[in-house]
């Protein structure tokens, strides 16, 4: 079973393709893979939610109509959108703030209709250099994106937070962007022989090569944060009804709710020192079930950190 989608992620870039489709009128599939990094299938499903967009009571003409002919598609906005919107000053600049860092997606388009809009939007609350959404970049990202503009390949410090180790790597990299508050580059790890994301505040330095590369299609980068299918362990936990925040945060493969209120949950881990942090992190009441030679995880980890005080 592959992991549950981000229903954040999902409806910030939805959101993002709504202004995309209508700035172009008609727009192959093909085109908004390549434009919001993500593949086909993700895209032919995040339209998918878009006839399902409107107010209530939810009749037709309360709806976005996606138009999909072939590999191409089209959208109609329903009839509200055609009324002017009358807002409070306070929901203007919280539909600004929100506006601008929409248009930090990666796939959004700088000078295209939603840009317009939040211009004038920004113009009639008088918030003109006032209003500034700074979503932050921590070092190396304007080199990294350079070197990705180039197809060069670098040499990278990083620290890996679920092995807790510094290694030196070398990559092909593909693109930065920002993902759930985040920097991440995309790129090919020659260590791993295979695409990785990295997060770029973990990355201690950067070195060029001089070497070149070329580059992947678009449905080939990787555009996840984790990918399951990897190098990881299937691990069963017995966990709390208040660790339901383990269930919404990351990928799993089943969750069974049991009639005390406790859950068994699958999810693949990549390396054992992350989940040490997630244990400890849920407290006592979470308990290893499977693989066996891992049901010690927590108490080894809660050991080592109670060694370090005494």
């Amino acid at each position: 079973m592959s992991p549950r989608p981000q229903a954040a992620d999902r409806l910030r870039r939805v959101l993002a393709i709504v202004p995309y489709i209508a700035a172009r009128g008609v727009v192959s599939i093909a085109e908004l893979s390549e434009a919001f990094g993500v593949p086909e299938a993700e895209i032919e499903a995040d339209l998918d939610i878009l006839p399902f967009c409107g107010l209530p009571p939810y009749t037709p003409d309360r709806l976005i109509d996606v138009s999909l002919d072939g590999e191409f598609v089209s959208i109609r906005f329903a009839e509200y959108w055609s009324r002017p919107l009358r807002l409070t000053p306070a929901e203007g600049f919280a539909l600004l703030a929100a506006g601008r860092a929409l248009l930090a997606v990666p796939g959004s388009d700088p000078e295209g209709p939603l840009a317009n809009a939040l211009a004038k939007l920004e113009a009639a609350l008088g918030a003109q250099e006032v209003l500034e959404v700074d979503i932050g970049e921590p070092d190396h990202v304007d080199e990294l994106r350079r070197a990705a503009e180039r197809r060069e390949q670098v040499e990278i410090e990083y620290w890996s937070f679920g092995r807790d180790a510094m290694t030196t790597r070398t990559v092909d990299p593909y693109g930065v962007h920002n993902l759930r508050g985040h920097w991440y580059l995309a790129a090919f790890c020659h260590q791993a022989g295979d695409d990785r994301l990295f997060r770029v505040d973990r990355v201690q330095a950067v070195r060029l090569t001089g070497d070149h590369f070329a580059p992947p299609t678009g449905s080939e980068a990787p555009h996840d944060v984790f990918d399951p299918e990897g190098e990881t362990t299937l691990v069963t936990l017995d966990l709390p009804a208040d660790a339901r925040w383990v269930v919404e945060a990351y990928p799993t493969e089943s969750v069974t709710e049991r009639k005390d209120g406790r859950m068994e949950v699958r999810l693949p881990v990549a390396a054992r020192a992350w989940l040490e942090r997630l244990i400890l992190a849920v407290g006592a009441e979470a308990r290893v079930v499977d693989p066996a030679d891992w049901v010690d995880v927590g108490s080894e980890a809660a050991s080592r950190v109670l060694a370090r005080y005494r």
